[in-house]
């Protein structure tokens, strides 16, 4: 996106609390009307940092990955904004992106879609972009370790902040 505004910060997580941690953190800065864009590979921690998101807003309710129902609203406790999760990894096209109707809720709570690069940069022209890097992502291709493995190992997580609603906001370097 030329021309927009963008702030940037790269942190190194070493575990599964340390992104759950940057996660609460992170939901410091959030606020109504907020798209979170995720991408990294699978298991590079794209539910567990949602899972601290969804802590640091205070929602109800387990927050597991949405993959086959695709997207789940986690109610607040309190006085904050909603958590819509999205796990766009099913989706194949901008119509099925459309059909869930995410822009009638964005206004109404934070929206954190995993696995929307390329789908929902259109939602929101403000939006944080976030990319989780696990260094040894190929463990020889066994999906199983994959996942098994995704509990532990440094993450760089790289967060941007696109459009004049980052301008000025500090976003957390550390979980």
């Amino acid at each position: 996106m030329s021309g927009a505004a963008e702030v940037e910060v790269r942190v190194e997580l070493p575990d599964a609390e340390a992104m759950r941690a940057y996660g609460r953190a992170l939901a410091a800065v959030l606020r109504t009307g907020d798209l979170v864009l995720l991408s990294g590979n699978l298991g590079a921690g794209k539910t567990t940092l949602t899972q601290g998101i969804g802590a640091g807003l205070d929602v109800r309710g387990q927050v597991a990955s949405p993959t086959f129902i695709i997207a789940r609203v986690h109610p607040p406790l309190g006085g904050g904004p909603a958590l819509v999760h999205v796990d766009a990894y099913r989706l194949g096209s901008l119509e099925e992106v459309d059909a869930l109707d995410l822009d009638a809720s964005l206004d109404e709570s934070v929206t954190v879609v995993e696995w929307g690069e390329g789908l929902v940069e259109t939602l929101a022209q403000d939006r944080l972009e976030v990319r989780i890097e696990r260094p040894h992502g190929d463990l020889g291709g066994d999906l199983g370790d994959a996942v098994l493995d995704a509990e532990v190992g440094t993450r760089t997580v790289t967060v941007r902040g696109l459009g004049a609603r980052w301008v000025g906001v500090d976003l957390p370097a550390v979980g």
